[in-house]
């Protein structure tokens, strides 16, 4: 039987660290929603430079692979995923562009548009899908998130309570058919109903590409911010049970749990529910803020570069997207990193 396996991570973050200061002691800034656990600032994020695009990152972050792997093997790549959580140009994805400059050949090229922070599950669960086929034996699966240092420093965002929160990351996975880091499994759940409730508004009501004096940005509102609160504080913990019940283990068993970083509730609320102590919970929320996809990806990669994994963990990828239309959870055994 085919085994697949997360066999490395690496990742990339753009410029110098940038602190909270930059939004909460700006001019406009205001206080509207600052309080809610949602808006709790971290002291510090990344931001991409004016010119740097989704494509130059993942480039960035591809680099450590080649080094570790050769630049021939990666060039063997079967399968590209792509998620870009803000895209560079319209109609367009970053695909294409990022096997044209590693010099890729892959028989499948696809740009994910959705499951947003758990995308990296998503992904990975695409690419052991292609890889148990049969006919494809590697995947890299990439998240680029760019909408910290574009989107966000707006003029007219820049005070609001959620511009704060984001950074500029990007992270990447090599899966392989082999026994190295096995994927044990993988839970997900798409969920309809929540479909469409986190949206992006314009004061003027004009749509994102209509010309006008008003800037784009999230359209939270403080109901709105309670049921994405609900719904993530359940989601995450119920995925990863239902994963650990279907591969026999129990949720103490988990030698390190890496998720999608909102905000430090999210954090401690789902390290609760499944009992885990903060030491097996790594995250990068201080230093990057909410990374979106590409937080698990980074903070995976910076736990096994710090040594917060040891060889034999089970590692447990999960998270939620959006105002909760997608949640996912994947079991690895970590080894070899």
């Amino acid at each position: 039987m085919t085994t697949v396996s997360l066999t490395d991570v690496s990742s990339y973050l753009p410029g110098e660290p940038v602190p909270a200061a930059f939004f909460t002691e700006h001019p406009a800034a205001e206080d509207k929603l600052r309080q809610s656990p949602m808006f709790k600032v971290p002291p510090y994020r990344h931001h991409v430079a004016p010119d740097e695009t989704n494509a130059d990152m993942i480039e960035r972050a591809v680099q450590p692979l080649i080094e570790r792997h050769g630049r021939a093997e990666i060039r063997r790549v079967d399968v590209l995923l792509v998620h870009s959580q803000l895209p560079d140009q319209p109609f367009v994805g970053a695909g294409t562009e990022v096997a044209r400059r590693l010099g890729l050949a892959p028989r499948w090229l696809i740009d994910v548009a959705n499951a947003g922070c758990a995308s990296f599950v998503h992904m990975l669960q695409l690419a052991r899908q292609f890889l148990l086929s049969g006919d494809a034996r590697t995947a890299l699966i990439c998240n680029a998130q760019s909408a910290a240092g574009q989107l966000f420093t707006q003029s007219q965002v820049r005070g609001l309570s959620q511009a704060a929160i984001p950074g500029d990351g990007c992270g990447v996975g090599y899966v392989t058919t082999s026994g190295h880091a096995p994927v044990l499994g993988i839970e997900s759940r798409h969920v309809p109903a929540y479909a469409g409730d986190m949206t992006m508004v314009r004061d003027d009501g004009r749509k994102y590409w209509e010309a006008g004096d008003a800037q784009v940005r999230i359209g939270f509102t403080p109901s709105g911010v309670e049921n994405v609160l609900e719904r993530g504080n359940r989601l995450v913990p119920e995925v990863v049970r239902d994963l650990c019940r279907r591969l026999g283990v129990d949720t103490a068993d988990i030698g390190c749990l890496i998720t999608n970083q909102p905000n430090r509730t999210f954090l401690r609320n789902w390290r609760e529910a499944l009992n885990l102590p903060a030491e097996r919970h790594p995250d990068t929320f201080d230093r990057c803020g909410n990374l979106f996809g590409a937080a698990m990806p980074v903070t995976l990669d910076d736990a096994i570069r710090s040594e917060q994994t040891e060889d034999g963990d089970l590692v447990v990828l999960a998270g939620f997207a959006h105002a909760g239309d997608y949640a996912g959870a994947a079991a690895i055994r970590g080894q070899g990193w």
